[in-house]
């Protein structure tokens, strides 16, 4: 796979055109991700934004998960931001719910309420500066351990960290017109 980078989005439920978007503003290609196959033609993966539970079950049905897991552990980057964020936890509180369990970060669902209370706010990101961050029925990371480095907090509650190659956001970068997550995310490959 020679010239641009390729970011590979799940492409199943929830805002993958608005990460489809960003990508390509920054300059790589972007592909969308809906069978196990389509990972070999990418450099990096998002899990979007939507409903985890319904993302789980998907993944578990179009037999995404182990092959995502897999390409986690040799290499690949991969970003989950909100629904993305909680699939990627090793553990979710009061959840037994289908994840990938990629990352050393405890999650609370829903934890700012319900899509009423969505807002947005300006956020300060180790390594980037400040950002626009938006937040809709966001979680956040109650606890992290082993590798995994916190990146920001908003109101003493854990909304970005990075785990080696892996990266999850509470909120959603995608839906601003800032691209500063975007690139980080794109320097990782």
């Amino acid at each position: 796979m020679a010239g641009k980078t390729t970011v590979g989005v799940l492409a199943m439920q929830g805002a993958f055109i608005e990460h489809e978007q960003a990508i390509k503003s920054c300059g790589a290609n972007c592909l969308q991700v809906r069978r196990a196959q389509d990972l070999q033609e990418i450099d990096a993966l998002i899990i979007p934004g939507g409903e985890s539970t319904t993302m789980g079950k998907l993944l578990k049905q179009f037999n995404l998960l182990d092959e995502i897991k897999f390409q986690a552990e040799q290499g690949m980057p991969i970003w989950g931001t909100c629904a993305g964020m909680i699939l990627m936890a090793k553990e979710i509180v009061d959840s037994n719910q289908i994840r990938l369990g990629l990352m050393n970060i405890e999650i609370k669902r829903n934890a700012y309420g319900r899509q009423v209370d969505s807002f947005e706010t300006d956020l300060e990101v180790k390594g980037i500066g400040t950002t626009r961050a938006v937040f809709i029925r966001a979680p956040y990371v109650q606890k992290v351990w082993g590798d995994a480095q916190v990146l920001a907090s908003y109101e003493d509650k854990i909304v970005m960290v990075r785990e080696n190659n892996m990266l999850a956001t509470a909120f959603h970068p995608e839906l601003t017109r800032q691209k500063e997550i975007q690139e980080y995310f794109l320097q990782m490959i």
